[in-house]
């Protein structure tokens, strides 16, 4: 196992150069000029000298080497240094965000605990739902609770966030009044009643987010029961007089988790696909409102460097789903 953890981690290095690689290219050829953000008033003449400071002036392969040299050596430096009070990275320059003339990493270590906490808390919620939901629905195909789980999960799929977003928000902040419209991002938890505060205004959002992950997980699950609860082998153990409970609960359920485990673990990065939208419409001040207004800024050291960091999300959980099955399934071995 080991042996082959290393070796697709080795393997994953290429993949992820590969990646940053299209990612630079597609906003290369993206249209918009980041300078077009500067007043008109600016003469022309200093309206250069800012392009050449930003780097643009210097051809597409040096700005590309010199965004991986920063993300994978200065930016860990940056890191080592400020835990350990070394000065490796002294005097290099890191990655800067056009828009703000700050650091991308500082932004995006600002704004990751918020997307953490909402998109966190949404993908366990989820998944805590949705597990029970397929593993009964299974058991008890076309009864009433079956057919219930199948209209949730049908919503689901259906409505994408931006729409659910928006029936929440009218029904239980602006009808009822429940729970905030807007997510206080400067909220600071010091006591029990402002940590309430927080399960309040995390409520709308987690919803919506966890919606779509109960729906998809739950038919996966179910699907995974249905199959596995017609082997020989459940008859079997049925006639060797095993309780029901272990024959479901341990025999099956273990077997059915392999194909759930890659639907969990790939389910990671999407989630914060749909965090995009859902922290813009609630004001969640996260990764997907800074990727966002960085896109509209035409700021791409940002959206290259936000981006990139998900699709290395993509590749990492890809290697979690691997490895997982070998402890779930004693069958599997790797070479």
């Amino acid at each position: 196992m080991l042996t082959y953890t290393l070796r697709r981690l080795i393997l994953a290095v290429p993949t992820l150069i590969v990646i940053a690689l299209v990612i630079f290219l597609l906003l290369e050829l993206a249209p918009g000029d980041p300078m077009a953000q500067v007043p008109l008033t600016v003469p022309d003449e200093v309206r250069e000298q800012m392009r050449i400071a930003l780097g643009l002036g210097e051809p597409a392969p040096v700005r590309f080497g010199k965004w991986l040299w920063q993300f994978f050596a200065v930016e860990p430096m940056v890191w080592w240094d400020a835990r350990f009070g070394t000065g490796f990275a002294e005097g290099t320059q890191r990655v800067i965000s056009w828009q703000t003339r700050s650091p991308v990493m500082e932004l995006v270590m600002q704004r990751l605990p918020q997307t953490l906490w909402v998109v966190g808390m949404a993908y366990v919620v989820g998944i805590l739902i949705a597990l029970p939901i397929g593993i009964y629905s299974a058991y008890r195909q076309y009864s009433l609770f079956d057919q219930a789980g199948t209209f949730v999960a049908m919503l689901g799929y259906s409505l994408p966030p931006f729409f659910s977003a928006v029936i929440l928000i009218v029904i239980f902040s602006v009808h009822l009044g429940w729970v905030p419209m807007i997510y206080d991002t400067t909220h600071r938890v010091t006591d029990w009643e402002s940590f309430t505060f927080q399960v309040r205004q995390s409520i709308l959002p987690v919803m919506v987010l966890a919606l779509q992950t109960t729906a998809q997980i739950s038919r996966y699950m179910r699907a995974s029961m249905l199959d596995n609860l017609r082997e020989d082998y459940v008859r079997t153990a049925r006639a060797k007089g095993l309780r029901e409970n272990t024959v479901v609960l341990i025999h099956v359920l273990r077997n059915s988790m392999i194909p759930v485990v890659t639907m969990i673990a790939l389910g990671v990065p999407s989630i914060f696909g749909g965090a995009i939208i859902t922290e813009n419409i609630f004001g969640v001040n996260g990764l997907g409102q800074l990727l966002l207004t960085s896109i509209r800024a035409n700021d791409l050291p940002t959206v290259q460097t936000v981006t990139f960091m998900i699709a290395v999300l993509i590749v990492l959980f890809n290697i979690i789903a691997d490895l997982l099955y070998g402890l779930l399934d004693p069958r599997i071995r790797h070479g």
